[in-house]
């Protein structure tokens, strides 16, 4: 069984003036500054709603079977403006300890004292990459096993049969790039450093075959806000299992349909 899993990053960013705490959920960080975490559950920002619906509109053709994500409020937000345009499990942002909603900047200065880089810089309190790639995992174990049961053919195709890869732009091109004749799509909408860590372990561990040209540092950077990434795996089926069998990067941290809307 081949299907399309797109990721939906959104990141969370607050006004400067601290004592308004207005959440802001923009694609610029200037003259707004990243907070990371779990600990400001927050709405989304006028602002965020129209990135939203610009995602909405660009995936609008691309019929969803299975829709994940995050339980944070925003994500859900994101996630119900987005399949309004369309006829979980725990996909949660990374902890971030004693850096939690604090400036992206301070964090980025925590890790530089302890002779450390972001986005790899664990806080004291918070979660390492490795603690959320295993909860990646188990997320992605829990996916395919109810993906594999609700849409898996006898008729299975193995990862020999993956598409080949793309020759679209990893950072523009249409909305229905690379899912040509696949009837399997699942949404996952989660956040940005948790992002990073999925990436990394799908290119580093899984080999995941990423588009043609790609660049490393791109490939490795946060998402900008409600940026895309699109997977194309094979699943096969072991006994009573399902089990990844390929898997091909078709786009990563895409965001031309919010600079269409700018």
């Amino acid at each position: 069984m081949i299907l399309n899993i797109c990721f939906v990053t959104i990141k969370l960013l607050v006004l400067g003036k601290k004592k308004n705490r207005i959440m802001e959920l923009l694609y610029s960080n200037f003259p707004f500054s990243f907070h990371p975490g779990q600990a400001i559950d927050a709405p989304l920002s006028e602002a965020g709603l129209q990135q939203a619906e610009a995602a909405g509109r660009y995936l609008a053709h691309v019929k969803f079977t299975n829709v994940f994500v995050s339980n944070m409020l925003r994500a859900k937000q994101t996630t119900e403006t987005i399949m309004k345009h369309n006829s979980s499990c725990s996909a949660l942002e990374m902890s971030f300890g004693i850096a939690e909603g604090r400036r992206l900047q301070d964090v980025k200065d925590m890790a530089e004292a302890a002779g450390q880089t972001f986005p790899g810089f664990t806080p004291p309190g918070g979660e390492t990459q490795e603690q959320v790639k295993m909860r990646f995992k188990e997320f992605l174990e829990k996916m395919l096993q109810q993906i594999g049961a609700e849409h898996f053919s006898e008729r299975g195709q193995d990862d020999s049969s993956l598409p080949a890869p793309s020759q679209a732009t990893p950072t523009e091109g249409k909305a229905d790039d690379g899912v040509k004749d696949i009837p399997v799509h699942a949404l996952v909408v989660t956040h940005g450093a948790y992002m990073c860590v999925v990436v990394r372990y799908f290119v580093e561990e899984l080999h995941c075959r990423l588009p043609l040209g790609s660049d490393q540092a791109h490939v490795f950077s946060l998402s900008p806000n409600t940026g895309l990434c699109r997977f194309i795996i094979t699943v096969r089926k072991q006994d009573d299992e399902f089990i990844l069998s390929g898997i091909r990067c078709v786009f990563i941290h895409r965001g031309d349909h919010v600079k269409r809307r700018s």
